[in-house]
């Protein structure tokens, strides 16, 4: 995988996030994340890019990069298999500075999320398995490097790929967050950059940390996996994959549907009113302020 940095800087430069369409590369825009948007270029059409417009400064940008490429290197440590990667940081303007995270690209039919639509019952819960023993994989790599190092990973379906050779891919790495000695080193003003002007004081208070830390919580990460098939619209899959996953994982009470329907219905509340106060916050930001909006949000998802 080889990353055209100039290219990247010419694209980055000219691209208006409100207007993707008036680039003049042309581009498909592949996903969003909460402080990320993935797009792949078709000069280079290889690779997925998540563009992140979250820095005022190239020493933030600078410590988020080695942040990432820390994490990389102990989900590799794990046992994980990752995308082939690499990094780049564009100043944009004043104040902004830009980090993009390269992958390498895989088909978009070999996600997680859709092959539990192409493929057989059989099948899907074959990958929950392997999905589930690779969650273990983290999770004994975290008791044995514990305290000095933890590593807090998102388990949910789309964040896995089968490439070529029918290996497991774990691609969601963009966003760093593990605990060095008990301390986070995700620094969570970064997080609230995505999130609206007038939210970031309550979000801060009420909500930040507890959303950081399910992402270590055992319990909580495999329940955000099977809630996840609510918003594939596979609940079918629901039954099946609770089955897999409560004889796989002893340590703990089994997993219920009334606590997964539970945890979704709370999650598609807190997400759906939060993607409405961005797109409020854009339209202050661009109509209001008349100032340039950085994120890209996406349109209605269906859930």
């Amino acid at each position: 995988m080889t990353l055209d940095k100039p290219l990247l800087e010419k694209f980055e430069l000219q691209l208006n996030p409100q207007n993707l369409r008036a680039s003049a590369f042309p581009s498909t825009l592949l996903g969003y994340g909460e402080i990320s948007s993935i797009f792949r270029l078709d000069q280079m059409p290889e690779i997925a890019l998540k563009r992140m417009p979250l820095f005022s400064d190239l020493e933030q940008a600078r410590a988020y990069e080695a942040s990432y490429y820390e994490y990389c290197t102990a989900l590799t440590q794990a046992g994980l298999r990752l995308p082939g990667h690499d990094t780049h940081i564009i100043k944009k303007s004043a104040g902004l500075f830009v980090l993009y995270i390269a992958q390498e690209s895989f088909k978009p039919e070999n996600f997680g999320h859709k092959l539990i639509h192409s493929r057989d019952e059989i099948f899907s819960a074959d990958l929950i398995l392997r999905i589930v023993k690779a969650l273990k994989m983290v999770w004994s790599f975290n008791e044995t490097a514990a305290p000095g190092l933890e590593l807090a990973i998102d388990g949910q379906i789309s964040n896995w790929v089968l490439n070529e050779t029918d290996e497991l891919v774990y691609v969601d790495t963009s966003t760093p967050i593990f605990k060095k000695d008990g301390v986070e080193q995700m620094k969570p003003e970064l997080i609230l950059k995505s999130a609206p002007s007038f939210l970031r004081a309550v979000i801060k208070v009420f909500f930040l940390k507890d959303v950081m830390d399910r992402y270590y919580q055992k319990r909580a990460v495999l329940t955000d996996l099977v809630a996840n098939l609510y918003k594939e619209q596979k609940t079918e899959l629901i039954p099946m994959a609770l089955d897999v996953i409560n004889e796989k994982i002893t340590d703990q009470t089994p997993l219920t549907p009334k606590e997964i329907k539970s945890y979704y219905k709370e999650d598609k509340f807190i997400w759906s009113l939060f993607l409405f106060a961005r797109r409020v916050d854009r339209w202050i930001t661009t109509r209001i302020k008349k100032k340039s909006y950085e994120f890209i949000l996406p349109g209605r998802i269906k859930r």
